[in-house]
């Protein structure tokens, strides 16, 4: 590896540090300072969902790799699926997250993808 190359992945490491870590500690400090219930901490909790489902959707409905050959009625059943598990099982994330797994693997290996 050259001196160039290395000079890269630090440059990387560093913007990437400093991007991120910033927001971090910032919200490590101002976050002691606002109640749960604030304006601001509501707020931002919402744009982080609406992040969280824009992602997922996107994953859900234009997949990348060997998701973008299944149907997408697989995918979308197999996501209703474990959300519905997700709020039985009075929210629990890991069950969720394993039927709909479960059934994206079911699928995956009866249409022989």
């Amino acid at each position: 590896m050259t001196a160039q190359e290395i000079g890269v992945f630090v440059f990387i490491l560093i913007a990437g540090t400093l991007g991120t870590d910033i927001w971090r500690w910032l919200g490590v400090f101002g976050g002691k300072q606002l109640s749960e219930e604030s304006e601001a901490l509501i707020w931002v909790r919402s744009v982080a969902t609406a992040l969280v489902a824009g992602v997922i959707a996107s994953q859900i409905l234009y997949p990348g790799g060997v998701l973008a050959g299944t149907p997408v009625t697989l995918r979308i059943g197999a996501a209703a699926a474990g959300f519905a598990v997700f709020l039985l099982l009075k929210k629990n994330m890991l069950a969720g997250i394993a039927v709909s797994l479960a059934l994206v693997a079911l699928g995956l290996h009866l249409l022989g993808i």
